[in-house]
């Protein structure tokens, strides 16, 4: 009889779901992409119902639920550290008890009665619940689904319990936790401090600070340094908390902050300025820093060649790259949903692999399917739908679709691809993706301020074919989960004149910088996903078919959504998302629509947005 294990993260940000029958990930999805609501954090009720739907089962067939956090011990956390603080942490105290003595603190009860009205059933009817450590349900799904039999484990986000890093060792089904960082110190909890203080939104826009890093110099890295983080040469550390206020206020920073760096924060939506340039250069280069001087540091205690990352900092595809580039193990494998939602994946396999005793099978492969665990819509699905819309469209065979779209991304279109199952992490890995021709000097623009409707800084990142990403990038091996930056093949760059190297800040943008200017950042490097037949063969052969035809084996892949928008996840949400914006056509599964061809419909002038740097 199989066992059917659901994994459950909620109550905190990116919602989500996971089934795990006999420790195969059946399915797993965010919250957010059934909602519409970007980081939802309500209980994952169309997420479930999605998981159970895909192994065809009950609520009442499920054998265990697991949830991915021990509220309790945050609670002990909580108020330890309100009491630490007291009282100048009063206000937060008051902001947040009611919220856990209504629901958090009750967590078990709330959890019960949410799983009976989904099923429809009664309490004393539902499968057993269990909870899981916050760090050991990111560890859990760092190790078990990897490529390893026997890894180093590193986790490092904002803070779960009392931990905000920890190092664990995989081996076989077992995972042994080692040593962690406790709150207030947090890696995550610096780079959002700085994310929240260059104007951006904490939890969301640490991206954004990772992008503008290149545009600024890390002129303050040295103040970081010096008072905000004692570190170590092992890599450990402590924070002064004489300048943050997240553990007793309402805010990240505070005015001793503002003083150290030379005034307040920047408001959102205001011009970014060299200073927030600078400041984002600085701390990434701090948080690169202290990323290798741990990976060095686990290396050594644990004595093993592979390293598997998770937790919110393990996003950071640049301090990854240089971790691979520069350290010292000879593998490293990130979880694609690394975040939060990625915390119900990792607490049901926890339960199977560590709580049931069960052995991992497939250890040398990697298990997460490419991360399209999320729903499927086939054309027996789609064409009613847009029968039914009135929307024309013309339908393709894959090798007359493949063609014609290489065609059209030769001539810079840019173009919805919506096909296969929907991604599971916070990355379109070309299920639910825009595309366009990486060759374009003018692609990035474009894209960011008339599709996207975001900052024009942000870059864009390639996929790749697998089998070629060497001949374009300094990079040996798979990266499929986009998770990893490389430089640019020096082949592949055009070199500066000297007024060029003069630029700085956003003018640096100005300057193509390769033969693939849409996905090379002003310091050469790429955000990198090599795309695999195995996992993705259509995306595959599309890929294929554009280097067929211009000798470039590389589209500019980015999210299908626009700013402030979950990705899509349903027909409906994509032609929508390509009706509100300036793409030219859209590809669901074999159906392919022109914009050109489409009713027309009011604009809506709310999704836009004008960006202007100085």
């Amino acid at each position: 009889m199989a066992v059917n294990i659901l994994g459950i993260s909620a109550y905190y940000h990116d919602s989500a779901a996971c089934l795990v029958r006999d420790g195969e990930v059946l399915a797993a999805a965010q919250q957010e992409r059934f909602s519409r609501k970007k980081h939802d954090a309500d209980f994952p009720v169309e997420a479930i119902g999605y998981c159970l739907e895909e192994g065809g089962l009950a609520l009442a067939d499920l054998d265990h639920v697991v949830f991915y956090d021990k509220p309790l011990i945050k609670f002990e956390r909580l108020l330890e550290t309100y009491l630490s603080y007291a009282p100048s942490g009063l206000r937060s105290f008051l902001a947040a008890m009611p919220i856990w003595l209504k629901e958090k603190l009750l967590l078990k009860s709330l959890l019960h009665k949410e799983l009976a009205t989904l099923g429809g059933i009664e309490t004393a009817d539902l499968p057993p619940l269990l909870f899981t450590q916050h760090h050991q349900a990111h560890a859990a799904s760092a190790f078990f689904p990897s490529p390893f039999e026997r890894a180093a484990v590193l986790c490092m986000d904002g803070v779960g319990e009392w931990a905000t890093t920890s190092v664990w060792l995989g081996d076989g089904n077992r995972m042994t936790p080692q040593w962690e960082i406790q709150f207030p110190h947090s890696l995550g909890l610096l780079y959002s401090a700085f994310t929240y203080f260059t104007g951006f939104k904490v939890n969301s826009g640490e991206y954004k600070l990772m992008g503008l890093a290149p545009y600024g110099e890390p002129k303050y890295r040295d103040l970081i340094l010096d008072h905000l983080l004692a570190l170590k040469d092992d890599g450990t550390f402590r924070m002064d908390m004489r300048y943050f206020n997240y553990a007793n206020g309402l805010t990240m920073t505070n005015r001793a902050f503002d003083r150290l760096f030379g005034g307040p924060p920047r408001r959102p939506e205001s011009p970014v300025t060299q200073r927030e340039m600078d400041l984002a250069s600085s701390i990434q280069s701090v948080t690169e820093e202290v990323v290798l001087r741990l990976g060095r540091t686990v290396h050594r205690e644990l004595g093993v060649d592979h390293l598997c990352l998770a937790g919110g900092v393990a996003l950071n595809c640049v301090a990854n790259g240089r971790l691979l580039r520069e350290g010292p193990f000879k593998e490293i494998w990130v979880q694609p949903a690394a975040g939060d939602a990625g915390g119900a994946l990792g607490a049901a396999l926890s339960v199977w692999h560590q709580y049931l005793d069960q052995p991992r099978s497939g250890a040398d492969s990697d298990r997460m399917q490419g991360a399209y665990l999320g729903p499927a819509f086939d054309n027996d699905r789609i064409e009613p739908y847009l029968k039914g819309a009135g929307i024309p469209y013309v339908r393709l065979d894959d090798d007359a679709l493949m063609a014609r779209l290489a065609a059209l991304l030769d001539d810079e279109q840019v173009i919805g691809w919506f096909q296969g199952r929907m991604e599971f992490g916070p990355r379109a890995l070309g299920g639910r993706s825009i595309i366009g021709d990486p060759r374009s000097a003018r692609m990035q623009s474009v894209m960011n301020l008339k599709i996207k409707y975001r900052e024009s800084f942000r870059p864009f990142a390639p996929a790749v074919l697998a089998e070629q990403v060497s001949d374009w990038f300094e990079h040996e091996g798979q990266s499929p989960y986009m998770l990893m930056v490389a430089p640019v093949a020096e082949s592949k760059r055009i070199a500066m004149t000297e007024d060029q190297q003069r630029l700085f800040g956003i003018d640096k943008l100005k300057v193509p910088r390769s033969q693939i200017p849409a996905i090379t950042h002003v310091d050469y490097s790429a955000r990198l996903q090599t795309v695999h037949a195995e996992t993705n063969p259509r995306f595959h052969q599309l890929i294929a078919a554009f280097a067929e035809r211009t000798g470039c084996p590389m589209l500019v892949n980015t999210s299908f959504n626009v700013r402030g928008e979950p990705i899509v996840g349903s027909p409906e949400d994509a032609y929508r998302c390509f009706m509100r914006t300036e793409m030219d056509y859209l590809v669901l599964e074999n159906c392919l629509i022109a914009k050109s061809e489409q009713p027309a419909q009011p604009r809506d002038q709310s999704w836009q947005h004008t960006f202007e740097l100085d």
